[in-house]
């Protein structure tokens, strides 16, 4: 790798971006753009828009160094469907995107602040017509379900870093949802501990 290489690597997508992929391939539309809420290294965004070559990929992450790397990946893997990387803050309601046909939002509720999902739901009501998904991943704790270990052991850390993040409650994200009109349509059991979770405006 170059010195001057500005893409970031996060294990993680290598791991999960198959089992994503196969729940995506049911839940994505034929053609049209897909907005992706806070793309981090940029992995996600060439594979799964490799994937989908008839989609148009818009990766966004607020934070710079986040939306270097992803360009860098689209650079650097050659993706022709993958539009540069928007500043957007899933909790304000200035989002740069007035429109999409899907969204995406991986491995983000709980590594942010309730208003970071609060702004994700009125964003999606904004952005998306009728009948198209928000498609999230990511480990959730659940009412009338123990938490296992690992996310017991995972939600501690997180809110030791900040008091702000944790694991939320599935239960509270749907109800969010519910209340800015998306329909929960699908819970997903994922490898290790995860779940896709998968919202349709109604």
């Amino acid at each position: 790798m170059a010195d001057d290489d500005q893409r970031r690597f996060a294990p993680a997508t290598q791991r999960n971006r198959e089992p994503i992929l196969a729940v995506l391939r049911d839940v994505f539309p034929k053609a049209g753009k897909v907005l992706e809420i806070a793309s981090g290294s940029g992995e996600h965004a060439v594979h799964f828009a490799r994937a989908f070559p008839a989609l148009q990929w818009q990766p966004t992450d607020p934070a710079d160094d986040a939306r270097t790397s992803i360009d860098a990946w689209v650079a650097a893997e050659g993706v022709g469907n993958i539009l540069p990387a928007l500043p957007l803050d899933a909790a304000g309601d200035n989002w740069p995107v007035a429109q999409a046909d899907a969204i995406v939002c991986i491995n983000m509720i709980h590594i942010s602040p309730w208003e970071a999902t609060l702004g994700l739901m009125r964003g999606a009501a904004r952005v998306l017509p009728e009948g198209a998904p928000l498609f999230l991943y990511g480990p959730y704790r659940r009412e009338g379900h123990v938490i296992e270990p690992s996310n017991a052991a995972f939600d501690e850390s997180l809110r030791s870093r900040d008091p702000r993040w944790g694991l939320r409650l599935l239960e509270d994200v749907s109800a969010c949802a519910d209340e800015n009109g998306l329909a929960l349509r699908e819970v997903i059991e994922m490898p290790a501990n995860n779940l896709s979770v998968v919202f349709m405006k109604r």
